[in-house]
């Protein structure tokens, strides 16, 4: 049954809601696929951890200590994961604010990655807490008060994801033939673009202010004063190369669900995409090196971790940097999407060099994550995966919208 279907027999009163919704639980498409036949097992045992972890405690699954309390699952479930969502703010800013509307076809999708992502991300700080119960203290200002960054940035959460859930209402409405509905969320959307935007530029930076408090913690070459700074610059090309990337993917696992006409801006997207990520790295690279010299930390470079350091700058940002501006300047399609990968890993190396491996880094017990964690971690990936991928299925988002939306 279709959208407009759907539409009609309810307006005849032919088909109640909750008998479509039961209708759209059923799968659709091939069951036994590779993704499928990875990801199952990789849950299913998951799911079986974490309830180990909430029956027995953090230390039964996870490496944690007082002197280390957050590793991977802060690291790279929240910090890193959040910066990967930032491509909703940076894309719903250009079109909604620049009024750039070549990128109007992949508004929908975006925010629909970044919202799964703050909720899925988000969501594993309760893996994270040893006291779950707890969450509600950020957000109340309990025990350390309303001036502290934690305060804001749990604040900031709950909003975005309130904003970008607005953003992606309409979508919701016309895939359940709300036409009322969706006439009132359709008018809010600026609104919540709007205030998304702001919160955004706000908590991508505020997460690096978490880490302001741990200078004697954190290795200086990954300590700086403008970490808030880097971490919101960075934001914006992460954000971007994970659209690339994901578009790329979604281009041809979902491709019958994409009109023509998008096919055809498809490049021309990830062209202009290459491009905004050139000047943000550009920005991003000028202010490491700023940074390193403000610090004057050359005696570390001779050491293990200066290596390290150097492979993160120039392997990770000054070599995607430079792919990124040729690929754009010669419209290489296929070199833009290796650079998006090499920020990606990029991203990832950054942000656990300044949360996991370089915190604590001259402790005599380091922090290694097990096993577990990680399982855990893809878990938490794959039923986002899940998720994106069924609602990718049924909802209009990469799809036209139904056709009584533009009456």
């Amino acid at each position: 049954m279709s959208n407009t279907d759907y539409v009609l027999n309810k307006e005849n009163g032919r088909s109640p809601v909750w008998k479509f919704l039961v209708s759209e639980l059923k799968p659709k498409g091939r069951v036994f696929t590779p993704f499928n036949l990875i990801s199952v097992p990789v849950i299913i045992l998951g799911i079986i951890l974490i309830v180990i972890r909430f029956a027995k405690g953090l230390g039964a699954v996870t490496n944690l200590s007082q002197e280390v309390p957050w590793g991977l699952w802060i690291g790279f479930d929240v910090v890193t994961g959040v910066a990967f969502a930032g491509g909703a703010y940076v894309i719903t800013f250009m079109v909604y604010i620049l009024n750039m509307k070549k990128y109007q076809s992949i508004v929908r999708v975006t925010v629909l990655n970044g919202f799964l992502a703050y909720v899925f991300y988000a969501g594993a700080l309760l893996l994270d807490l040893g006291k779950p119960w707890n969450v509600v203290n950020p957000i109340i200002g309990n025990n350390f008060g309303v001036s502290s960054v934690l305060f804001l940035v749990a604040w900031h959460f709950l909003l975005y994801m309130l904003a970008q859930l607005i953003e992606f209402s309409p979508a919701i409405a016309e895939w359940i033939g709300a036409k009322r509905a969706r006439k009132i969320l359709s008018a809010m959307t600026l609104g919540a673009v709007i205030f998304g935007i702001t919160l955004s530029t706000l908590h991508q930076s505020g997460l690096g202010a978490l880490y302001l408090m741990a200078k004697e913690k954190i290795h200086p070459l990954w300590y700086s004063e403008f970490i808030p700074i880097l971490f919101f610059v960075s934001s914006i090309f992460a954000g971007l190369s994970m659209v690339i990337f994901e578009g790329s993917i979604s281009y041809k696992v979902f491709s019958d669900q994409i009109s023509r006409k998008n096919h055809k801006s498809h490049h021309d997207i990830v062209h202009g995409l290459a491009r905004i990520c050139t000047i943000t790295m550009f920005v991003y690279f000028f202010l490491q090196i700023l940074t390193f010299v403000h610090g004057k930390n050359w005696e570390y470079l001779n050491t293990r971790m200066g290596y390290w350091y150097m492979i993160e700058i120039f392997g990770f940002i000054l070599l995607p940097m430079v792919l990124f501006f040729h690929s754009y300047r010669t419209r290489n399609i296929l070199l833009i999407k290796i650079a998006s990968i090499i920020t990606m890993v990029g991203i990832i190396i950054n942000r656990l060099n300044v949360t996991v491996i370089g915190f604590r880094w001259d402790a005599v017990n380091q922090y290694y994550p097990t096993w577990k964690e990680i399982v855990v971690t893809l878990t938490v990936i794959f039923i986002e995966i899940w998720i994106f991928r069924w609602v990718i299925n049924r909802l209009p988002v990469l799809r036209e919208s139904p056709s009584w939306t533009k009456k």
